[in-house]
């Protein structure tokens, strides 16, 4: 891992910088891919399917008995898993409800607001090295508490065509209303424009790759909504002395063996402390299933040492990231401290896993620094407030002066004919 000492500031850029290709690199690939799918729908999506997954499949849609069949692959030990996880899940974003909010501004005057599902969702399970079906958890749960009617699923598939059992037997049981085995920059282009096949969808969750964080940037501008920019996950760890560095070293490589581009960072005010972990990386690494992954993720990973919590702070508010795991003596200077952050893992047995599947936090957060103007899904991620109001006629007499001479000042003279029509007649 690389090792940096007492980083000075204005270095701080590029030390940060994580190691993904730029939006505009991305989108000269991910733009025609776009166009294709919707001038020619399910056509482009099976010929970028062949080429990209190496897979031909005439039918995307998942069909029941495809499902059932997954079921029975699934072992006990596992659904009951998912289940207990799916519980966490339910009861941490169930919690999230708030109340209409409703007040009278001026007599006569009823202002309120109430939440309204999205209707149509759509979700990106990524496949990859790694099928995410705790991620179909993640994304399902709070749109079915949400009330959403159209929940969408689109996973790549394997060189079979198929779905990992997993990631069907969650979204039968989470009840997803279609899936498909489309993925990549094609399936966010299916569910932008909608095909023969996949729905038009409002609003697409869900991580990805580089390419899939692009290609939904890209739906941005047909109109379609994004839950975020999400894409190869990170993870920040800020410990001291009080640190246990075998955990510490288990949680950087717990992020490592995502993939290649993601990214791991030890922020540190202890010299040995880093030592130690650094020494833990290198044996927990071997073995690991994963390890040729986790190395090349290494390689992109750094050990920072500064000399004290006022810069360590400053620091990782500058890098912002999706994963911050927290092992120091003073926990409160820091969490007092911290702005940017997808999701905070606070002590020695808090590791960023509990998060990833069954705390019942949600996994799906901004990464490259998005953590910064960006919040983690929750749910209202699934849901749009919606402004009402009623004015009686003593209400408008109160106001119907103040929009008057508000509307002429700024020149609408329509504005304010509007209110003084109902003045006059009253």
């Amino acid at each position: 891992m690389n090792k940096i000492y007492n980083p000075i500031k204005k270095d701080w850029t590029s030390l940060l910088k994580r190691p993904t290709q730029t939006v505009a690199d991305i989108e000269k690939m991910v733009d025609p891919i776009f166009l294709e799918v919707k001038n020619s729908g399910d056509t482009a999506i099976k010929t970028y399917t062949e080429k990209f997954d190496r897979v031909s499949i005439e039918n995307f849609s998942v069909t029941k008995e495809e499902i059932e069949i997954a079921a029975s692959q699934v072992p006990e030990n596992l659904k009951l898993a998912i289940q207990l996880a799916k519980r966490n899940i339910e009861k941490f974003h169930d919690a999230q409800r708030t109340d209409r909010v409703s007040v009278e501004t001026s007599t006569g005057v009823h202002c309120w607001q109430e939440k309204r599902p999205i209707q149509k969702v759509g979700l990106y399970i990524p496949g990859g090295t790694a099928p995410l079906f705790s991620t179909v958890l993640m994304l399902t749960v709070p749109a079915n508490l949400a009330g959403c009617k159209e929940i969408v699923l689109c996973s790549p598939p394997n060189k079979e065509g198929k779905l990992h059992p997993a990631i069907l037997y969650t979204a039968n049981l989470c009840g997803v209303t279609k899936i498909f085995k489309v993925g990549g920059v094609q399936a966010i282009a299916g569910m932008t424009f909608g095909t023969e096949t996949i729905p038009q969808v409002y609003k697409i969750f869900g991580p990805g790759n580089q390419y899939v964080t692009v290609a939904k940037q890209i739906a941005t501008k047909y109109g379609i909504a994004i839950d975020m920019p999400a894409g190869p996950s990170e993870l920040l760890v800020m410990a001291d002395d009080s640190a246990n560095a075998a955990f510490v070293a288990s949680d950087l490589l717990s992020q490592a063996e995502h993939g290649a581009d993601s990214q791991v960072i030890l922020v540190s005010t202890s010299k040995l402390l880093i030592s130690e972990v650094e020494r833990e990386v290198e044996e927990q690494i071997k073995l690991l299933p994963r390890q040729e992954i986790a190395k090349k993720s290494i390689a992109n990973s750094k050990l920072i040492y500064v000399e004290d919590k006022d810069i360590a702070v400053e620091l990782i508010n500058e890098y912002g990231p999706e994963h911050y795991i927290l092992c120091v003596e003073n926990e409160s200077f820091f969490l007092d401290r911290t702005y940017n952050a997808g999701s905070v893992f606070i002590g020695n047995y808090t590791p960023e896993s509990a998060g990833d599947y069954a705390s019942g936090t949600n996994h799906t957060l901004p990464t490259n620094g998005y953590a910064k103007q960006y919040s983690g899904v929750n749910l209202d991620s699934f849901m749009k407030a919606i402004t009402f109001q009623k004015i009686s006629k003593q209400g408008i007499q109160g106001i119907g002066e103040t929009i008057e001479l508000m509307a002429e000042a700024e020149g609408l003279f329509a504005h304010k004919n509007a209110v003084s029509l109902r003045l006059k007649s009253l």
